[in-house]
């Protein structure tokens, strides 16, 4: 059920915890959401950074969604939180998703941290998550035909709905999209003045033996071979890349970078299991 009045209000009863995290990057599309966000936390702790990050689903704990300042929920800080949160709903209507990720944007502002990195559920537009008034950056991961129940059956539509969490005060970087997808995306943006950093004109990448040339601008960064497997993991590291040199106020340089793409940690994607 996509709508943000009801997550609205329970912020709001919460004391609008949203409205207290630092540096928040916000991240819509269909493919790489959660490979982007798992290169970037890492990134940001390379250089010294503490990171709030919130993904989902989780493949084996709940916990696993909320990060705070680097560190998984213990089963008793969850269930403390949760229980926070459905006092202050007060039994009114609310879905699993709305109430979890209140829960997640108190435990954060709960806890000091200097980047939070917030994926979005479903969509974009009405997505629980899409509360931000300004967020520090947007990402665009390429968007694709997913949850066409839910977001649409055409391209256009679901990019329409990606596109939701683009705002007129903040920057946002687009990766390699669909002719399609990038002409809804650029449409947005126009209407609200939201400036794009797209692949292929503001940004690039060139896979090369040892990993890949990132040229962002005038300037090129030469990166090492992502840790995560798959030859789309050079695509997400890159865009990763791009969103670290994009922070606003966080010093993040070509060493910390390279330090997060190798160290970054997403279980079960193309992952080896040796037995």
């Amino acid at each position: 059920d996509l709508s943000l009045g009801r997550v609205q209000r329970l912020l709001r009863v919460l004391g609008n915890p949203e409205k207290s995290l630092p540096c928040v990057v916000h991240v819509a599309g269909t493919n790489g959401k959660g490979s982007l966000l798992a290169f970037l936390k890492a990134i940001c702790e390379a250089a010294g950074y503490r990171v709030h990050s919130y993904t989902s689903p989780h493949l084996v704990r709940f916990a696993e969604r909320i990060s705070v300042a680097g560190e998984l929920l213990d089963d008793e800080a969850l269930v403390a939180i949760l229980e926070d949160c459905e006092a202050a709903n007060d039994g009114q209507p609310i879905t699993f998703f709305e109430v979890t990720t209140a829960a997640a944007f108190l435990a954060f502002a709960r806890t000091s941290a200097d980047v939070t990195l917030i994926e979005t559920g479903l969509g974009g537009r009405f997505d629980a998550t899409n509360v931000f008034e300004a967020p520090a950056l947007s990402a665009i991961t390429p968007v694709s035909m997913d949850h066409m129940g839910f977001l649409g059956d055409t391209l256009d539509a679901i990019a329409f709905e990606k596109a939701g969490i683009l705002k007129s005060a903040t920057a946002a970087v687009i990766a390699p999209q669909t002719p399609v997808a990038l002409s809804v995306i650029r449409k947005r943006a126009a209407a609200i003045g939201t400036k794009l950093s797209c692949f292929g004109e503001d940004w690039t990448y060139e896979e090369t033996e040892q990993g890949f040339h990132l040229r962002d601008g005038a300037s090129t960064l030469s990166l090492p071979r992502p840790v995560l497997n798959g030859p789309h993991q050079i695509q997400n590291a890159a865009l990763a890349a791009l969103c670290a040199r994009r922070l606003p106020g966080l010093v993040i340089d070509e060493a910390a970078i390279s330090t997060g793409l190798q160290r970054a940690v997403w279980p079960g994607r193309l992952e080896r299991l040796k037995y």
